[in-house]
């Protein structure tokens, strides 16, 4: 790849706030290495755009529909691309999420851009496991079919990044994808300065997840645990926040409000997780399997002690003792045991919390991860 800085760079994105909210540093690294970027997501809204202008970047939509196969809503997603690219003519391409890697790698082929660049976050809803520890038939028959379009997608990309080793061995295995492609970039990083540590919170203790609401994510585990530990220590709180999804593994309104009028958790909804992480004593993430989860960064950033899975990219997160602990996926047991560990030994929310910072400051700073990225990408700061 060469080390000349491109002149024009497209990202192509599921969804506008997202892409904001992950890509943002990324751009701005970019566009100070004097290149152009034009992002294209689905949904942009003027408030959207304008932040992304501030950050000197351009917008564009794209039809994309974010679940289901339906062949004509794919089609159309794949020919509008090709003709927004063939005329664009960027230098490269870097996509992320699902639909995009397949239809944007696709399209920049057909249209011959010259650097292709694919991002898998996370293996999604298609290959997780569910809640009884297999995947279901629905599930088994959308990975076969992603599994093929990714290995199509994948010879025309250049190069893949992954979060993992796991995903990596099993993109390899199942998808098709070149082992001199994969390149493992771990977790996306995040810009410290803007993360700062907090003091520790004890009073009362407060155990929060922060996700869509999935189940995959743990969310079922999450408030069962709380029944236990309420009913034991009736003080303790326990936050869940995060929006609903049309996602295939979502979770409804009425399979979360019960749990609200007994009691037993605040759900908010989707909301600035920073204040309530700054009220939090232990970020819970009891997910069956992740990238790497921005949510766990945000709060070992913050100074929180974790308890998350052996699971796929959440164990990437923790060091087992030290900066809290992990437990089985779907084991509530197991769950309630770790929370509590910090019950009963309330000084381990302020050790175990200052060594997630020190992690964060190790794995997770968004230059290293950016300067990753450019490197693939064919670019370099000035």
């Amino acid at each position: 790849m060469s080390d000349m800085p491109l002149k024009r760079l497209h990202l192509v994105g599921h969804a506008a706030g997202a892409t904001l909210n992950f890509r943002a540093p990324l751009i701005a690294d970019l566009v100070a290495a004097g290149c152009r970027v034009d992002v294209l997501a689905p949904d942009w809204t003027p408030q959207q755009l304008e932040r992304l202008r501030a950050l000197g970047a351009q917008g564009a939509l794209f039809p994309l529909a974010r679940t289901g196969l339906n062949p004509l809503q794919d089609l159309r997603t794949l020919w509008a691309l090709y003709r927004h690219l063939r005329r664009a003519r960027p230098d490269a391409v870097l996509t992320f999420a699902a639909k995009t890697n397949v239809w944007g790698m696709l399209a920049a082929a057909w249209a011959g851009v010259p650097r292709r660049v694919a991002m898998v976050e996370g293996m999604g809803y298609a290959f997780t496991d569910g809640e009884q520890g297999r995947r279901t038939l629905k599930q088994r028959a959308l990975g076969w079919v992603l599994a093929g379009l990714y290995r199509w997608a994948f010879r025309a990309a250049h190069c893949v990044l992954v979060l993992n080793p796991d995903d990596a061995r099993d993109l390899q295995h199942d998808c098709g994808l070149a082992a001199e492609k994969t390149v493992l970039l771990g977790g996306i990083g995040l810009p410290l300065d803007e993360w700062p540590c907090q003091p520790p919170h004890f009073e009362p203790l407060t155990f929060t997840l922060v996700a869509r609401l999935l189940r995959e994510k743990g969310v079922r585990e999450f408030l069962e645990a709380a029944r236990q530990i309420k009913g034991e220590y009736p003080k303790t709180r326990f936050w869940l926040l995060g929006p609903l999804d049309e996602n295939p593994g979502g979770l409804t309104r009425a399979d979360i409000e019960p749990w609200v009028r007994e009691g037993l958790v605040e759900w908010p909804g989707a909301v600035d997780v920073r204040p309530w992480l700054a009220q939090t004593s232990v970020f819970v993430l009891p997910s069956y399997r992740e990238g790497v989860p921005r949510s766990t960064q945000e709060a070992m950033a913050l100074g929180r002690p974790v308890i998350t899975t052996e699971a796929p990219g959440c164990r990437e997160t923790v060091v087992d003792g030290l900066n809290g602990f992990l437990v089985p996926p779907r084991d509530v047991a197991a769950l309630a045991a770790a929370m509590r560990r910090f019950i009963e030994q309330p000084s381990l929310v302020e050790t175990m919390g200052r060594e997630s910072r020190r992690l964060a400051e190790e794995r997770f700073d968004v230059r290293r991860a950016n300067a990753l990225l450019m490197r693939v990408l064919g670019t370099k700061r000035n």
